[in-house]
């Protein structure tokens, strides 16, 4: 049995938290939050037998085997070294975190002291992603030429802070233009060029993003994120014998499929299995077996992977002219 805490309160920790009953072997055993109202309501929702006020007292719990950091994005480097300087596996959520300097002292740290660590990109366990690697793998669309990915909305108010304050890692690109970053390089690897360029907010952070990877023979991808608009939030993929296209909210299990073959513009619809909850038991369920396995490392979503995934968003925000406090800090 792997027993989890949850390092922090909020949205995304209730959904983990209520995904949890879905994975075998796995328990919800502990709580961390920095207020005792916020960790007595989390513990009424989602019975544990530990509710820590203090984020240090949830590390030093010697119950807890493994840690989902469900935190804003700044905070992420600091509380995955607390979880890892106290011998506890982590599971932390995207984006892993600031910029790739903060990554790689993650990495190192939990490699030297030889304990799990994995960044919780939940959309590259679920079965749908699965199905359209395979469908690539395989050749259903030949070879890729085009990618293009969307995801904009308008927050409703009370629109939460974290989406536009810089302290909390505000912005589209790491919040929901990193899935539209991850999905081209899944499918067509790192880019030769770049270019990017933003429009800001008025606290500075990208209310909207637009970024072009260019490569060497010839392919491109076009992403798009922002929060001024509300768009299909729907991911292309385009071969030279036909076409993929993942619906609305192409990074969660409820997207469909389709399959478009060949010049005739012929729908097919590709049917995959889902399993009930929000989604992130697949990883979840991942992280539990890799413990159970003794591995230090996720040989799906690897510290390589991370690294990529991060080192490109740099290169974005770099070229774009998106910066933060954590850039300039070392």
């Amino acid at each position: 049995m792997i027993r989890w805490g949850i390092l922090g309160s909020g949205r995304i920790a209730r959904k983990f938290a209520s995904d949890l009953k879905y994975v075998n072997d796995s328990e919800l055993i502990a709580i961390g939050s920095r207020s005792t109202v916020a960790a007595e309501e989390f513990a009424k929702e989602f019975p544990v037998k530990y509710k820590h006020t203090s984020y240090e007292a949830l590390v030093k719990n010697k119950d807890v085997d493994v840690i989902y950091i469900a935190t804003p994005h700044t905070l992420h480097h600091e509380n995955t070294l607390l979880c890892l300087n106290n011998n506890k596996a982590v599971l932390c959520e995207k984006p892993f975190a600031m910029n790739g300097r903060q990554a790689g002292e993650m990495i190192r740290v939990a490699r030297e002291r030889k304990i799990f660590l994995m960044e919780a990109l939940w959309t590259k366990f679920m079965p749908h992603y699965n199905k359209v690697i395979e469908l690539i793998g395989n050749g259903d669309i030949g070879e890729i030429k085009s990618v293009l990915v969307n995801f904009g909305f308008r927050p409703a108010p009370p629109v939460p802070q974290r989406l536009f304050d810089p302290v909390l890692g505000g912005g589209t690109i790491m919040d929901i233009g990193i899935y539209n970053v991850f999905i081209a390089l899944s499918v067509l690897g790192k880019p030769d060029a770049i270019e990017a360029t933003m429009t800001p907010a008025s606290t500075g952070v990208d209310e909207q993003c637009s970024v072009l990877f260019k490569y060497k023979n010839g392919s491109l991808a076009q992403l798009f994120s922002t929060f001024a608009s509300d768009l299909p939030t729907e991911a292309d993929i385009a071969g030279d014998k036909g076409r993929i296209k993942l619906t609305t909210r192409f990074y969660e299990p409820s997207s469909t499929i389709e399959f478009y073959p060949g010049r005739v513009d012929t729908r097919k619809t590709i049917a995959v299995d889902k399993e009930p909850g929000f989604g992130y038991q697949y990883e979840a369920r991942h992280v539990t077996e890799c413990l159970q396995k003794g591995l230090t490392e996720s040989p799906v979503m690897s510290h390589a992977d991370t690294i990529s995934l991060i080192g490109t968003l740099d290169m974005i925000r770099k070229i774009a002219g998106i910066c933060y406090t954590e850039d300039t800090n070392a």
